[in-house]
């Protein structure tokens, strides 16, 4: 798993810092994320190795890319996410979730779970960064979050490709699958796995949309959906 991480880290560093000032959206900050096809597949693949060498990686890719700043920090936590909350969720999702950690391609569950996890890991990894980016005084939240969600959320469902169609290798040939690989007992079980889940999912929806429903300020749902998504992920 330890070599998994440093794989993960590698990939989405290179292909980070390979686009990194391709097409820009703000500069320093964010731009086309060619590379955000890796997460959700490192993350389905590798399990925890892949959420470890996701948020490594981005690291790499701001050191390296040129934008090393005080969003870093933030911008490890939301690709850490990216690439937790779909093995964590995988099986926690109720009613979308199957009962095995495994992808199914002839079950709508996969399919489905897929598709929609991609969106909320997108929208957590949004909210976590841009609540940080608005107290910095760097750019609003209510622009950058729509902008990483809808960035972030269009390369993962791209990314189902990449993921299909190495999936069978790294279970059956290689056998790197992360369920496979560590022992049940390191896995452990969630401590309120449904709840966290749709902790998660509610926290990352209101953080997005929660400026247009409501007139509460767009820093104080950050803030307050930023917790919630902390807490709803320590519950997988």
């Amino acid at each position: 798993m330890i070599i998994l991480v440093a794989v993960c880290a590698a990939i989405y560093g290179a292909a980070l810092i390979a686009f990194k000032t391709v097409i820009p959206i703000i500069p320093g900050i964010t731009e086309v994320r060619v590379a955000n096809i890796f997460p959700m597949a490192f993350g389905m693949l590798f399990g925890p190795a892949g959420a470890w060498g996701t948020a490594i990686g981005n690291l790499i890719g701001d050191i390296f890319g040129g934008t090393l700043g005080p969003t870093s920090i933030a911008g490890f936590v939301g690709n850490f996410l990216l690439g937790y909350l779909p093995y964590t969720m995988w099986i926690a999702f109720f009613p979308f979730a199957g009962r095995s950690r495994e992808w199914r391609s002839d079950s709508w569950r996969s399919w489905v779970s897929y598709v929609l996890i991609a969106f909320i890991s997108s929208a957590a990894c949004a909210v976590i960064i841009s609540i940080a980016a608005d107290a910095l005084g760097i750019v609003p939240y209510t622009i950058l979050t729509k902008i990483i969600t809808l960035n972030d959320t269009v390369a993962s469902w791209i990314g189902i490709f990449l993921f299909i169609s190495v999936y069978g290798i790294t279970k059956q040939h290689l056998r790197l699958f992360w369920a496979d690989v560590m022992d049940e007992d390191d896995i452990g079980s969630p401590i309120a796995g449904i709840f966290g889940a749709w902790l998660v999912t509610v926290a990352s929806l209101f953080g997005l949309l929660g400026g247009m429903i409501t007139d509460l300020p767009g820093t104080t749902i950050g803030w307050v959906c930023a917790l919630g998504i902390i807490i709803g992920s320590l519950l997988l």
